[in-house]
């Protein structure tokens, strides 16, 4: 995923920056049982009591809607620390390179834990190996976040809610991002740390209050809690008896399979998933997302466009075209949303390359910085409504529980290693053509959108066994 950041300010030669990250998945689906023993333990499974959460200490009595959506506003508190953690160098870099003599550089609750360290690490930085040793400890916990919380969220939320739940991973991470500018241009860089803390403290109190994921806990073993919790969550007159007898009859089936192993992925049962979550991070990275991220105020100056002023447009139209994209997301699907993003990211490249190519040519120069603003813009509300969420909500749903820690591992190594190769090229494919660059992310949006419609199977309204059990027809 890519959040655009701004540098100080663009006139003065500090370039902004973006990150790509991920997240992954959730407990998946199985297969069905049948049986007079099966139905009876199904008519047990309606839980009456109430008690506090599962796991991570106190909480209420009762529960539904309220309980789903606290949960996942908890859980959320660590995208907006990995948002806070993206864009916390933007508004920095000058302060932390003049006062260091620095040149331009159990899952969540142990995340956040590692964070505060990190951000009081960079608070308290009198010299270079401080300051690095923060950004160590902040690029550890924002790659766990990445991972953790929409697998959390996969697995607490009804099938009808899933989508939208989860991609307000994505909206959280673009308001820490924003944040982190926006107040970073009023207060010194050793005091916007306090915006990276503020979120930490959020997580780590939420989870003293919310129940753990019903399917970890039938996966342990915790028969009670798992009941409790998915009571909780669903509310207190909810029927939970098919959905905990599903869960759990997918859980048994997986018992009878070996331990897990890194091999394992490349079985025929597994190697659909893998090729469907490390091909939708390839291509969400191949956009471009991050080259054009890091690198938006120069984009704009290059194009004859005030950089400041770009990217403020850019922070602007990425939160509600994310929040537009979470009402979608369950209503048009998965498939829809990632063809159309594709098609609108093609457009916003192509744009910007026609402008790039007029300039250099000294075409139509009054046209140039029009022609790349609205190629910008176009690419990054096209990508937030569908390439930047949507592919960690898929990866949050398509492998199977035993192979989600693995799987889910292995897809965000791709995608950090993508938006490495991507950021740490793409000054090199400017220097190269300008023009050029964009036509070939272009290119790469019009392969994403033939993948989609080949490959990418359809989530909505499933819940995660049913979408595992349709996968087998696939593979």
């Amino acid at each position: 995923m890519g959040i655009v950041r701004v540098a100080e300010d663009v006139e003065s030669g500090v370039v902004a920056g973006a990150a790509g990250g991920g997240q992954v998945t959730a407990p998946l689906l199985g297969q069905r049982g049948g049986g007079d023993e099966e139905e009876e333990e199904r008519c047990c499974y309606k839980i009456h009591e109430t008690g506090g959460p599962a796991a991570g200490g106190g909480g209420g009595r009762g529960g539904s809607l309220w309980m789903l959506m606290l949960s996942t506003a908890v859980a959320v508190c660590g995208s907006f620390e990995f948002g806070t953690c993206v864009g916390y160098s933007a508004p920095t870099q000058s302060g932390i390179v003049d006062e260091v003599g620095l040149s331009i550089s159990e899952t969540m609750r142990i995340s956040a834990i590692i964070c505060i360290f990190g951000w009081l690490s960079l608070h308290l930085a009198k010299g270079v190996i401080m300051l690095y040793f923060g950004r160590i400890l902040l690029g550890y916990s924002t790659g766990v976040l990445s991972y953790v919380v929409p697998v959390f969220i996969a697995e607490i939320a009804p099938k009808n809610l899933r989508g939208g739940l989860a991609t307000s991973n994505q909206l959280l991470i673009c308001t820490g991002s924003s944040a982190t500018y926006i107040i970073g241009a009023m207060v010194a860089w050793r005091n916007l740390v306090l915006v990276g803390i503020v979120p930490c403290a959020l997580l780590l109190t939420g989870l003293l209050f919310i129940p753990e994921s019903p399917r970890w806990l039938a996966n342990v073993g915790r028969e009670k809690e798992f009941q409790t919790s998915l009571q909780m969550l669903r509310g207190e007159d909810a029927d939970i008896s098919e959905e905990a007898v599903e869960i759990k009859e997918y859980i048994e089936s997986l018992r009878s399979f070996p331990k897990a192993r890194v091999q394992d992925l490349f079985l025929s049962k597994n190697i659909y998933a893998v090729i469907v979550g490390v091909g939708l991070m390839i291509f969400q990275q191949l956009g471009g997302i991050n080259g054009v991220g890091f690198y938006a105020s120069y984009i704009f100056t290059s194009a004859g466009f005030s950089g400041k002023l770009g990217t403020i447009l850019i922070g602007i139209i990425q939160i509600p075209i994310t929040l537009f994209g979470a009402i979608l997301m369950d209503k048009s699907g998965r498939r829809v949303l990632l063809m159309v993003s594709a098609s609108g990211t093609f457009l916003g490249c192509f744009l910007t390359g026609i402008s790039f190519y007029l300039k250099a040519q000294g075409l139509f120069p009054e046209l140039v910085p029009a022609l790349a603003l609205t190629g910008i813009l176009v690419y990054i509300a096209a990508y937030s409504i569908g390439m930047g969420p949507v592919p960690w909500v898929v990866m949050s749903e398509i492998f199977s529980i035993d192979m989600k820690a693995i799987g889910g591992s292995l897809v965000t190594l791709v995608s950090w290693l993508g938006s490495f190769a991507i950021s740490y090229s793409f000054s090199f494919l400017m220097d190269w053509s300008s023009s050029g660059t964009f036509f070939v992310f272009s290119a790469a949006s019009l392969i994403t959108i033939l993948f989609v419609a080949t490959l990418v199977p359809e989530t909505k309204g499933r819940t995660l066994e049913e979408i595992q059990d349709s996968l087998k027809s696939r593979r």
